[in-house]
């Protein structure tokens, strides 16, 4: 417990903590307050004395712990916040269909929540454990959903077949080409090579997939159905931990194929020899005749 709270130290910094306790709207109202009343009874005193607050709560409050936790909830809020904006972008990009398998497995989230939530309350911490792993498991399969719906895009919108045509096309006339356009060809064969690959790895990624979010709603399904004998929580929490383990093998599985594709393509091409020499010696011959 120690080493993580460490951790967060280093990651938010004393900076941070300063920052926030300024921006605090409490020390804005007090310090507001202090200069009303300044302005009110036409002396620096209150000023002089906000002042000296100011500089002890600066040295003070920051260093509390309890206002570094609540700073830390507030970097919770607000990541969680824009977590969920841009699951909601991803969520509008995909295709009516699409949003209507979400809407499906949403439904079937809620009824497990309402067959859990008639527990006992000895039983609720595992329902709360149950009920964020339900949350994570909806915002991996809207993730997995835009991933489906882009490899589709994208394969619909590549042709392979000729891709490989111009390929045997560039291929088969390199022999007699010369030099310099032989290499910015093998330059292009090489990037049309890396379109095949990336296409047919598409393909298996997308069918990965399919069958990860396949798999999603068929455990939600089974889930729900055992929520209705209310068998036990922890039970279910665990099998929903070991479907979001799997979920996230998934998705760090195409992060790093992806991550393989998109590494820099050596598509520099042979510079061209540049017109100004050829124009100036025809403009010497000119003068000299």
């Amino acid at each position: 417990m120690t080493d993580v709270r460490v951790g967060e130290d280093r990651e938010y910094g004393s900076a941070t903590y300063v920052k926030a306790a300024l921006k605090w709207h409490y020390n804005w109202i007090l310090l507001v307050g202090m200069l009303l009343f300044a302005i009110f009874s036409r002396s620096v005193l209150p000023l002089i004395l906000a002042a000296g607050i100011e500089l002890i709560y600066i040295s003070t409050v920051p260093q509390s712990k309890a206002f570094q936790r609540l700073v830390r909830s507030w970097r919770y809020k607000e990541e969680k916040r824009r977590r969920q904006r841009a699951l909601a972008a991803l969520f509008h990009e995909l295709p009516p269909e699409m949003r209507l398998r979400y809407a499906d497995v949403d439904k079937v989230c809620r009824s497990i929540r309402r067959n859990y939530s008639r527990l006992s309350a000895t039983s609720q911490l595992f329902v709360q454990q149950m009920d964020s792993r339900l949350e994570g498991l909806a915002h991996s399969y809207v993730r997995l959903l835009h991933a489906a719906f882009s490899y589709r895009q994208h394969l619909r919108t590549t042709d392979p077949k000729a891709i490989q045509r111009d390929i045997e096309e560039l291929q088969r006339d390199l022999p007699s080409q010369p030099p310099k356009v032989q290499e910015i060809n093998r330059k292009r064969i090489e990037i049309l090579t890396k379109r095949v690959e990336k296409y047919h790895k598409a393909e298996e990624n997308c069918s990965v997939v399919d069958a990860q979010c396949a798999a999603i709603e068929e455990v939600l399904q089974l889930i729900r159905d055992q929520s209705v004998t209310m068998r036990d929580p922890q039970q279910l929490s665990d099998q929903l931990e070991h479907l979001l383990h799997d979920v996230e093998q998934t998705e760090q599985t195409i992060k790093e194929v992806e991550a393989i594709f998109d590494l820099t393509v050596d598509t520099s091409l042979a510079p061209i020899p540049s017109a100004e020499p050829a124009r100036a010696d025809s403009q010497r011959t000119r003068l000299r005749t």
